[in-house]
Formats: C-alpha cells, structure tokens, sequence
C-alpha cells in the first residue's frame, strides 16, 4: 500500500512546529531561561538551535524520508538496499522507550493544566471552590494549591489525565492525514493567536520592560561551559530529537520537497515560538516585582502570583493555560505517533488496536505511576527521583541523546552518499552545503552530543 504523504510543504511545516512546540517551548524554556542567566541563556540557545538544531533535524529528516518507514526499520539495510547490521536497529528502540519514557509523564502535564484551567475558572465564576485570581494572591496560596490540588490530588489528577489521554486517542483514531494534519491546521493558528495575545497583553503592563531587560541583555559573565550544556539539552528537547518523532513524519513526506528548507523553517519557527514564550512570562513577573528563577514550579506557583495583579487576570491566565495545553497536543499527537506506527508496520496490528495498546499502555505502566509519585509512591524512588522526575530523566538525559548520537552516526558513517543523495533530493549535482554537512554530521555532532551526555550526569546527578 502506498504510503500516505503530508498534503503540501505548510502542513507537513506545521505538523513539524506542532511536533517540537510542546511543553519544551512552553513550560520548560522559561523556567530554564530564569534559572540559567536569562538573556544569556536566550542567545546561546539561538545560536545553538541554528548550528546544532538544524543539522540534527536533517539527520531525522533524511533516515525518515529515505527509509519510508517507522522508526526501527528506518535503520534497516533493507530500506536502503545495502548490507547494515542490525545493530543499528537499537537505536530505533532506544527512540521508542524514550517515546514511552517521555509520554509517561507528558500526558501527566496536560492533566495539570487542565486541573489550573478547570480550578481558574471555578475560582472565576466563584460557584464552585477553585483558584480565585481576581484580586492578588501570595506565593503561600498558590503553593498550597499546587499541593493539595496537584501533589496530594491523585484521583482528580488522574482523570484529567485520562480526559486529555481522551483528546489524543479521537484525533489518533482518524490517522496521520485526517486526525494529526488536520487538527494541527487550526491548532497551530489558535496556538499563535492566543500567544501574541498573551504577549502584547504582558508588554503593557507597569515595569514589564525590566522582564524584557533581564529576557533580551544578555550578561556574557553567565555564558560558561555549563549553560552551553543546558542549551544544547534543550535544544534536543525542544525539536523532539531522538524519540523517532522527526523520522516517523518525514517518512511521509513527499520526494520532491526540499529538505533544508524545511529544517530551517521549522527550527526558526521553534525559536520564535520559544522566545515568544519568555514575553508571555518575564514582563509580567517582573512587573509585579516576582523572581524569575523558581525553576520548574515557575508557570505553576509564581505565574498565577503574577496573574493575579492583573486587571482581568483570571482570563488571561485561563487563556495562558488553554495555550500550554494546545501546545503540548501538537506535541503528544506526533509522540504517540511514534510507537503506533511501529506497532502497524513492525507487528502488523490493525491501526485501532495499535492506538488502544498504545494509549492504554503508557496510561497504565507511565501515568499512572508518574500520577501517584507525589502522593502514595513518593517514597519510592528511581537513580535518587521519584517516578515523575526518573522518566523525565531516562528519556531526556539518556535515550535521547544516545539515539541521537547512533542517528548521526548512522547518516554519517552508514548511509554516506545514500544521505547526500536524498538531502539533494536524488539530484547527481552535489550542493557544497550537502558536503559540508556530511562531513559536520561525522565529526562534530557526535562529539557534541557525548559531551552533552557525559555532563547530564556530571550535572543532574
């Protein structure tokens, strides 16, 4: 049967966006930014996304695109007509765990914004017990909802989870073109919308520009070997590298379209969405005079803080949310994508049953687990992490990065002419930049990547 293709270069672009503007973007780049030397952290990360970003997504690009696959046969030598060891077919696994690893406690996330948009607008409407940010909280209040409503909230939690768990499996079921494609044509344009609100409602606001001070000058005291490590962590992160994702969607994209292209729109794309994302939360916080460096509780704790000072804050915090939640269903739709089509085109389940074992699967082994890490199984605890924090680990700091790492490997030393070749779209003249990043890709990623590998333990450990 011939393989489905994206329907033009702008959705298979938009599914892409999609794909890498999640939480990472969201949630995660903000609260980095505000721990790691703001405008320094900003600049490094621009820098990296274009000299490191790119390269990596034409690596995916070209394994997907080239093998017409799912991710693990995409590193079989039948794909490519050529004898391959089936070694390689591990890294295509490490990719589907860390798909699984990072899904586990993903969904768990959009289970949490949906608990804040549900709990902000009872609080709103005052009728049931909620978060009431109509008139200014302390940072006491908002960390004890975030206790009692998140942590110590198990039951609730779960079936929020279970709700957005729901949301994936309708929009799944109608497949890559129907479900995923269509879906991201109106969620990405809500998704810009709803941000460039939030943005310009946040740069009006009294003492915002000392946010855009700290967010935008960069003060290079702060650019040491350490911040370069977190950046380029959050790069990975940021463009889904390493969990097959960009190999599974470029498996369906068409021949003809151009390659380079498409990496470089999608990782300019990213980078503004990201950056965005800093003008949604900076300009407010400091404009209420609230630290930006409260890590990862930033957009759940000291957010609402800031929210709540604000002239109709309970509705631009609603519209915050709603906007984190759109952003991670681009994310989760292509994430699970992964492993459905490993399980259609690998083990010949029929695509229903393959998005139930899916869906089912990491419901039960990964969020329910990752649900109960801050209630009844907070004692139980992975490399020194409860459960939450040891997925999020394992796939960001391991798997990731060594199926990164056996990607570039495998382009740069396997598939050599073959990924030249298909980066000129089978044309016999080779582009000088097709050279270039061949030989980029053999040399100097992989060695970038151990040494973002080696220090997440050095680091996180």
């Amino acid at each position: 049967m011939k393989r489905q293709t994206w329907s033009n270069q702008l959705t298979y672009i938009l599914t892409v966006a999609g794909a890498t503007i999640g939480f990472g973007a969201t949630w995660r780049f903000p609260y980095l930014v505000g721990e790691h030397g703001g405008g320094a952290y900003v600049l490094v990360f621009i820098v990296a996304m274009f000299l490191i970003g790119i390269p990596m997504i034409l690596v995916e690009n070209v394994i997907g695109r080239r093998a017409q696959s799912n991710s693990i046969d995409a590193f079989d030598g039948k794909r490519y007509q050529k004898n391959i060891s089936s070694f390689w077919k591990i890294f295509g696994y490490m990719g589907a765990f860390g798909a699984f690893c990072i899904m586990a406690y993903y969904m768990v996330l959009g289970g949490w914004v949906l608990a804040y948009i549900v709990n902000i607008f009872n609080g709103a409407i005052g009728i049931f017990d909620g978060l009431d940010l109509s008139s200014p909280v302390s940072k006491a209040i908002t960390s004890e909802f975030y206790t009692q409503n998140i942590e110590h909230s198990p039951l609730m939690i779960g079936i929020y989870t279970f709700i957005y768990v729901l949301i994936n499996w309708v929009i799944l079921r109608k497949g890559i073109i129907d479900g995923i494609e269509r879906s991201v044509k109106f969620l990405m344009p809500l998704l810009f919308l709803c941000l460039i609100g939030m943005v310009v409602r946040n740069l009006t606001l009294d003492g915002a520009m000392e946010g855009v001070k700290f967010y935008l000058i960069p003060d290079f005291s702060k650019i040491t070997a350490e911040l370069f490590l977190y950046v380029l962590g959050q790069v990975f992160f940021a463009l889904s590298l390493g969990f097959g994702v960009m190999i599974t969607l470029s498996s369906h994209l068409d021949k003809k379209e151009n390659l380079v292209k498409t990496a470089t729109i999608t990782s300019f794309i990213n980078t503004c969405i990201a950056v965005m994302a800093g003008f949604m939360i900076f300009p407010s916080l400091f404009s209420v005079g609230l630290a930006p460096d409260s890590g990862p509780s930033l957009v759940f704790k000291t957010l609402p803080i800031a929210f709540s000072q604000m002239y109709f804050g309970s509705f631009f915090a609603i519209v915050f949310f709603i906007l984190l939640l759109i952003a991670a269903l681009t994310t989760s739709l292509t994430i699970y994508q992964v492993i459905i089509c490993i399980l259609q085109e690998k083990f010949n389940f029929s695509k229903n049953v393959a998005i139930n074992i899916t869906l089912l699967g990491i419901f039960v082994l990964g969020n329910i687990p990752c649900i109960l890490a801050y209630g009844p199984w907070r004692d139980v605890l992975i490399f020194g992490k409860n459960i939450f924090d040891a997925f999020d680990f394992v796939s960001g700091n391991i798997f990731f990065v060594l199926t990164a790492f056996g990607s570039s490997l495998f382009v740069g030393w396997i598939l050599r002419g073959d990924a030249v070749k298909e980066l000129n779209n089978g044309k016999s003249e080779v582009s000088w930049f097709a050279n270039i990043w061949l030989w980029y890709v053999r040399y100097i990623i992989p060695v970038i990547i151990i040494a973002v590998f080696i220090s997440g333990f050095i680091i996180k450990i």
